[in-house]
């Protein structure tokens, strides 16, 4: 004996019981009751019908074992360096007070500055040609070329 589910109710429905329905897309649907089979062709969404079970499993009705709540474990943080700086170099360095970081921090500024300067110094100086135009400060590239400036 093969018991079939309606399709609005998903209650049973026995052998020789019931009617069968399908849509143009070739879906079948089956109906125990014509109740049901009205609210299906209503387009009626059996989740928000009382009697029926989506709606019962929905809202959680007739569950007669309560399930223990699973306990979630909390997270435990960990501390770990990172690539270029192993933990004790970042445990050092966030103990240091603001007065020796600033320090550190002019210094190697003030380093910085000094490469820069060495490394300009050695850099040979660009002249600019002597031409024409050297002389003249605000003026385009058409009037450079002895351009008449659209006249």
């Amino acid at each position: 004996m093969k018991l079939e589910i309606d399709s609005f109710t998903n209650y049973k429905i026995y052998p020789s019981k019931g009617r069968l329905f399908v849509r143009g897309d070739s879906k079948i649907f089956r109906f125990g009751t014509s109740k049901s089979e009205s609210l299906f062709h209503q387009r009626k969404n059996p989740r928000k019908i009382a009697w029926t079970i989506p709606y019962r499993r929905m809202h959680k009705k007739g569950i007669t074992e309560e399930v223990a709540k699973k306990r979630s474990r909390r997270t435990v943080k960990h501390q770990r360096g990172i690539v270029g700086a192993d933990l004790a170099a970042i445990v050092a360095k966030r103990n240091q007070s603001t007065q020796v970081r600033t320090q550190q921090r002019l210094a190697a500024i003030s380093k910085a500055k000094a490469e820069k300067k060495e490394k300009e110094a050695k850099k040979p100086k660009a002249q600019r040609p002597a031409g024409p135009a050297a002389n003249l400060k605000n003026i385009s590239k058409q009037q450079a070329k002895g351009g008449r400036g659209g006249r």
